[in-house]
């Protein structure tokens, strides 16, 4: 026959409502709000130490394939 649990028996403090807790993602997996990850080749990530050297080369990218739709327009 199973033990009736009574309110004693539980170890939890009723001012504790775990309902108002946050969830805070830990680890690899998590997702960084506004940010966005992206794995880069083995032979291409050497280029790139800092997510900075990334960004600069990818708005330089941009600027350039801008200005070449541009002249074609033309």
């Amino acid at each position: 026959m199973k033990k009736k649990i009574s309110e004693m028996d539980d170890w939890l403090r009723p001012e504790y409502d775990l309902s108002k807790l946050t969830v805070v993602a830990r680890g690899p997996g998590r997702e960084r709000k506004g940010k966005h990850t992206v794995d880069l080749a083995p032979d291409v990530a050497p280029l790139f130490p800092t997510s900075d050297s990334v960004n600069e080369a990818l708005r330089l990218l941009v600027r350039v394939a801008r200005k070449s739709e541009i002249e074609v327009g033309k």
